[in-house]
């Protein structure tokens, strides 16, 4: 009888995270920065119809960079989940920390449990009645969350453009300049990127219920003059 293969927990769990972090880098990168007026989410992507930016609920918004379908699986989760907690209990008993633990757990056990890792991360972003409580929780392919401050980057090559970013980023800045800098740090010094190329949503204090709002090709052009 042959002996069975035997792995080392150690060297198990580390081959998974080189197999999800290889796999999100893959992916183009995501910025996420506080303005003026709120939350800007701005990402590369030439696709009108596959967005990595998405709205979850009221004041709740979703971001994920990775495999599409793995994220936009949690994406739809997300959607059921917070509808349901709405409709049993209240509108403003939806946050993005219950969601955020939510997509926790459902990392953590894909990554130690099931067959893969899932190939993604995840960025939820809520919008508070002033800057001080707005959020922007960071969940990595394993299930660690970040708590993030500021401005929060996903995917892609993000420690240079986390270097880039806080180079030029200033708290409070109007949304023309947060564009800006966070293209800017998408982009780096050898590219530049146009209106088509690019992904862009908000999380407004607008004083409505609904603060998402999808800005178009024709506003990001404007923007980034």
């Amino acid at each position: 009888m042959s002996m069975p293969f035997y792995v080392p927990p150690e060297q198990f769990m580390k081959d998974r995270a080189d197999y999800a972090r290889k796999g999100i880098a893959r992916g183009r990168a995501i910025v996420a920065l506080q303005f003026d007026g709120g939350i800007a989410m701005i990402s590369e992507n030439p696709s009108t119809t596959l967005h990595k930016i998405s709205e979850i609920y009221d004041r709740i918004a979703f971001a994920g960079v990775g495999k599409y379908n793995e994220f936009d699986q949690l994406r739809v989760a997300g959607v059921r989940a917070a509808d349901l907690k709405g409709y049993q209990f209240s509108r403003h008993d939806v946050d993005a920390r219950s969601l955020t633990n939510q997509y926790a757990q459902i990392l953590s056990q894909m990554f130690s449990e099931g067959p893969k890792p899932m190939e993604v991360e995840l960025l939820i972003a809520e919008i508070g009645q002033d800057p001080s409580t707005d959020r922007m929780f960071h969940v990595l392919y394993d299930g660690t969350v970040l708590d993030e401050h500021d401005f929060a980057i996903l995917g892609g090559d993000s420690e240079a453009v986390s270097t880039r970013l806080k180079t030029d980023f200033k708290p409070k800045s109007p949304l023309k300049d947060a564009v800006k800098i966070a293209v800017k740090a998408l982009s780096g010094p050898e590219r530049k990127l146009s209106n088509t190329e690019l992904e862009i949503a908000l999380l407004e204090r607008n004083g409505k219920r609904r603060c998402f709002r999808r800005v178009e090709d024709d506003e990001i052009q404007k923007l980034l003059k």
